[in-house]
């Protein structure tokens, strides 16, 4: 299996797709907290918003980091070919795509600074490679049949 670094689009492409699946689980989520909490929603600002936000935040990085243990791939990475691999080719450990989702939230909530990263890196590395030794890379496409 062979790649090169994935450019800025296509990772931007990867992050639309993914908004799909993140949004069902946000759904889902708050839905139980709803639940939960007998049909009273929770009031912005309070405690109890902030603790469902930080639920919603693990619900997201619970499916990225078990999609990319799993098959190294999201659901929104598998149609444009993209993988999470660490620096040397091989499969990342755990530490690393927790790490990876971590910094990748930063990033994003710095106006997307890390993201960008890649435009200026010469491997196209984001922080959240930086950080956790990782790469993305987009795979050669098959050969046809």
């Amino acid at each position: 299996m062979s790649g090169r670094p994935a450019h800025l689009g296509w990772r931007l492409f990867a992050l639309v797709y993914d908004f799909f699946p993140a949004l069902a689980l946000w759904f889902a989520t708050s839905a139980l907290v709803l639940l939960v909490r007998g049909g009273e929603p929770v009031q912005p600002g309070s405690l109890a918003s902030w603790l469902e936000l930080a639920l919603l935040w693990a619900v997201t990085g619970f499916y990225v980091v078990f999609s990319w243990h799993r098959g190294g791939q999201t659901l929104g990475m598998r149609p444009w070919r993209l993988k999470v691999l660490q620096a040397d080719g091989k499969r990342p450990a755990l530490r690393a795509l927790v790490l990876r989702f971590v910094v990748a939230t930063v990033s994003l909530a710095a106006g997307g600074l890390g993201l960008l990263w890649c435009l200026v890196d010469r491997d196209r590395r984001g922080w959240h490679d930086l950080a956790s030794g990782t790469v993305l890379v987009r795979l050669d496409a098959p050969p046809p049949r």
